[in-house]
């Protein structure tokens, strides 16, 4: 019998599933790996910069002012590509964020990027 894996789809504001959690990491639409969450619920780049926090919604969200950096987190080991699942709950109703709260996944979607892009990858020579 194989195992159910049981992905936690994340929504933006509008609704749309935008990216998948299976603890620790988080994926994208197509199944790459483009973060990961503690356990304090903080949400990661890949390359371990600080990007938001999981709200109970689910969302990613982070505060429009940033008073101070946080240190960057070491990634866990890189994991393999997934297969989303096809079928998606639909998303719950989704209160409106205040005005200090920006939704990640809607407004800054290239904070979390996969290994292989982003502004901050190291140079391929």
């Amino acid at each position: 019998m194989t195992q159910q894996i049981s992905f936690i789809p994340i929504y933006n504001t509008k609704g749309d599933a935008d990216a998948f959690l299976l603890y620790p990491y988080l994926f994208n639409r197509t199944g790459d790996w483009i973060g990961f969450v503690t356990q304090k619920r903080e949400v990661y780049s890949v390359l371990g910069e600080f990007v938001g926090t999981l709200t109970n919604d689910p969302r990613i969200v982070t505060k429009r002012a940033v008073e101070e950096n946080k240190p960057h987190a070491a990634p866990p080991p890189a994991p393999k590509k997934i297969q989303p699942p096809a079928n998606i709950p639909l998303a719950p109703l989704m209160p409106e964020l205040s005005h200090s709260l920006i939704d990640v996944l809607l407004e800054m979607p290239e904070k979390l990027h996969t290994l292989d892009s982003g502004e901050f990858r190291e140079d391929m020579d």
